[in-house]
C-alpha cells in the first residue's frame, strides 16, 4: 500500500480492540488490525476471492455444504490402492508420522542366479531390512550381508533411471517400436542374426520366455555367462557319469568331511543352508561329546579354514596330487606319486574309510573338472551316495555349452558379423569377460545391441540402447534355489525409477506388454500348483516357497 503505516489510524481504537479480545490475536500489519478501508480496498484488489468471507462471512448452509465436499474428497483419496502411489523419501519428518507401521513379506533374492528365501521388511512402505526366510530351504531363517546390502542397492542414487539410445534419453516406447522393426527383418532368415546373453538364469518363467523365443526364431541362439561360473563342477561330473549333474550335500549327517579347496561355509548357492548343518553337527549337546571333524586342503584363507579341524596349505595347482594321492590310498584310481604331505593324507584316508556313509568330499567350483571326477569316485567308493551326497540335473536353465565356450563363441560370432541382435540381459560382459578375448570391440560390430541392467556400466557405453532394470524389492518374477525349490519373487513397493524386470521386458519384446505379476502367475497356473491355484498361490506368496518342485534326485550311470 502507498500510505504510512501510521497515516490516518485510532491507535486509541486499536488498543480497545486488543484489550477486548477472547485470546491471542493475529495480524500482519497494524492497518489489517485496524481493517482501515486502505487495506480492505487493497485485499479486494489483490485477492478477491479470500475477500468475500472478510467482509460478508459464510452462513451455515455453505458451511456445511463446503465441509461435506472436503471430508468426501480426502475419504475417496484415501480410498486409492496403496500399490499405485509413487515413493518418495521424507524431507521433514512429519511430527505425526506412524513409524510404527512394520509389515513384512517373503520374497526371493538371488545370488548368482539361485533364489534365496527373504523376509523383507518394510516401515511406512519402504523396505528397510531384509532376513532370512526361516520356512526356505536354501537358507532356513539366516542370511548373508549380500542379501542384507539389497535394501543399499535399492536405493543406491547411481541406479539407471531412463531408457538411453546412444547418448539420447529416449523411452520405452521408442525402443520396442524399434527392436519390433529389426525382429521383423529376423523372421525371413528364422532369427539367424539373433543372439541372447544372460547370467546364470534358475527363473522358470524367464526360461520358458527364452524357450518361446528360440521355437519362434528356431535359428537363434542363447547363451549364459559369469565370470565366476561353475563350469568345471558340470564338467568334472560329465567326465566321472558321462553326464552333467548337481550336487547336493547332507553336513548334518556327516561324520568326517574333506573340502578340496572349497569354501563350502561362506560361497556357493547352498552355502547358508551347508554352514548351518554343519554347526550343528558340530554343536555339542547334553549326552552328546563327539562332533564332526573337519579336513581342508586349501590354497587360500577361507571361512571354511578357519574352521578345520586339520588344516592343509597349498599352491591351487598341488590340490589334484594331494587328492590323487588320497584317492589311492583308499583303493580308488590308479597308483599316485609319492606326496610330500604323506602323514596328512594317510590319516585322512583312514579317517574317510572308517566313516564310509558318513563322510563327504567337496571340491570348490574354481578346482579343475578332475579333481570335481576324483570327489565322486571318491564318494562312490565311500559309500556316501544316496546318505550324504546326493545328484539332480542342473538347476540353471541350459545355454549353449559351458559358460566360458559361451563366450569365447559369442565373441568369435560378433567379430564374424554373423551378429545382427544382441540381447544382454544383466551382469556386465563388456568388463568381466577375459580381456583376451576382446568382446568389448567386437561388441561394436553388431547392427543392433540391447543392455538392460541396473546401472549404466561398461557394457551399457557400447551398446545401441541402455535399458534401465527393475529392483528385485520393486518388480515380480521367481528364482530356483541350489536343490531345486523355486520361490516367489515379490515386491514391496512400485519401481522407484522407469525400470522393468527381465520378463517384462521379454514380453514386450517378443509378444505384448504385460505385468510381471501377471507373467509370473500365468507361468504357475499354467504348471499347475494344486486343484485349488488361488488358495496355494496365495499359500506360496505367505510363505515364500512353492512346494514340491525341488529337482527329483537321479542316480548317475
Amino acid at each position: 500500500m502507498d500510505q504510512k503505516p501510521n497515516q490516518g489510524l485510532d491507535l486509541e481504537a486499536i488498543r480497545e480492540k486488543l484489550r477486548s479480545g477472547d485470546g491471542p490475536v493475529a495480524w500482519q500489519s497494524i492497518e489489517e488490525l485496524a481493517e482501515t478501508p486502505e487495506f480492505i480496498e487493497y485485499l479486494e484488489r489483490e485477492f478477491p476471492r479470500q475477500a468475500a468471507p472478510w467482509f460478508g462471512g459464510i452462513d451455515r448452509r455453505e458451511f456445511l455444504k463446503l465441509m461435506g465436499a472436503s471430508l468426501a474428497l480426502a475419504g475417496l483419496a484415501a480410498c486409492r490402492p496403496q500399490s499405485i502411489e509413487k515413493i518418495v523419501p521424507y524431507v521433514r519428518v512429519p511430527e505425526d508420522a506412524p513409524f510404527y507401521e512394520e509389515e513384512h513379506y517373503a520374497t526371493t533374492l538371488t545370488l548368482g542366479g539361485f533364489g534365496f528365501g527373504a523376509l523383507a521388511e518394510a516401515h511406512n512402505g519402504r523396505p528397510t531390512k531384509v532376513d532370512g526366510n526361516p520356512k526356505h530351504p536354501s537358507n532356513r531363517g539366516t542370511s548373508n550381508i549380500w542379501m542384507g546390502a539389497t535394501v543399499l542397492g535399492l536405493y543406491d542414487p547411481d541406479r539407471s533411471k531412463n531408457v538411453v539410445n546412444l547418448t539420447r534419453p529416449s523411452t520405452w516406447d521408442e525402443f520396442n517400436k524399434v527392436a519390433h522393426a529389426e525382429l521383423e527383418r529376423q523372421k525371413s532368415i528364422k532369427g539367424a542374426g539373433i543372439r541372447i546373453l544372460t547370467e546364470t538364469v534358475t527363473s522358470p518363467t524367464l526360461t520358458t520366455q527364452v524357450q518361446d523365443v528360440l521355437k519362434a526364431y528356431p535359428s537363434a541362439k542363447w547363451y549364459s555367462y559369469e565370470p565366476a561360473n561353475r563350469d568345471n563342477m558340470y564338467e568334472g561330473a560329465e567326465m566321472f557319469f558321462g553326464m552333467p549333474a548337481e550336487t547336493l550335500y547332507s553336513f548334518d549327517k556327516a561324520d568326517i568331511i574333506l573340502s578340496l579347496d572349497c569354501d563350502f561355509i561362506n560361497s556357493g548357492p547352498g552355502h547358508l543352508r551347508y554352514a548351518g548343518d554343519f554347526a550343528n553337527k558340530r554343536r555339542a549337546r547334553q549326552g552328546k561329546t563327539d562332533m564332526n571333524r573337519l579336513y581342508v586342503v586349501e590354497s587360500g584363507i577361507t571361512v571354511t579354514g578357519t574352521m578345520a579341524d586339520h588344516r592343509l596349505a597349498v599352491k591351487a595347482g598341488d590340490v589334484f596330487g594331494i587328492a590323487q594321492a588320497i584317492a589311492a590310498a583308499m583303493g580308488v584310481g590308479g597308483g599316485a606319486a609319492a606326496n610330500e604331505h604323506a602323514e596328512y593324507v594317510a590319516a585322512v584316508a583312514q579317517d574317510l574309510k572308517s566313516n564310509s556313509g558318513r563322510s563327504i568330499v567337496v571340491v570348490g567350483d574354481h578346482q579343475p573338472p578332475e579333481v570335481h571326477a576324483l570327489a565322486h569316485a571318491m564318494n562312490a567308493a565311500l559309500g556316501n551316495v544316496g546318505k550324504t551326497v546326493a545328484y539332480t540335473e542342473p538347476i540353471p536353465a541350459s545355454g549353449a555349452g559351458g559358460q566360458a565356450k559361451a563366450i569365447a563363441t559369442l565373441t568369435d560370432e560378433l567379430r564374424a558379423g554373423t551378429v545382427d541382435l544382441l540381447l544382454i540381459i544383466g551382469g556386465n560382459p563388456a568388463f568381466t569377460a577375459p580381456r583376451d578375448l576382446g568382446f568389448s570391440e567386437a561388441l561394436r560390430k553388431a547392427t543392433f545391441t540391447v543392455h538392460l541392467s541396473l546401472y549404466q556400466d561398461e557394457t551399457s557405453s557400447v551398446s545401441r540402447w541402455h535399458l534401465p532394470m527393475g529392483h528385485e524389492l520393486e518388480t515380480w518374477g521367481d528364482a530356483r534355489a541350489f536343490d531345486g525349490t523355486a520361490s516367489i519373487t515379490q515386491p514391496l513397493i512400485e519401481p522407484l525409477y522407469d525400470g522393468k524386470s527381465a520378463i517384462e521386458m521379454m514380453a514386450g519384446l517378443f509378444t505384448k506388454p504385460a505385468d510381471g505379476y501377471d507373467l509370473v502367475r500365468a507361468y504357475w497356473q499354467k504348471r499347475g500348483m494344486g486343484e485349488d491355484f488361488e488358495k496355494e498361490w496365495k499359500r506360496a506368496l505367505n510363505s515364500g516357497v512353492i512346494p514340491g518342485t525341488a529337482a527329483p534326485k537321479i542316480t548317475p550311470a
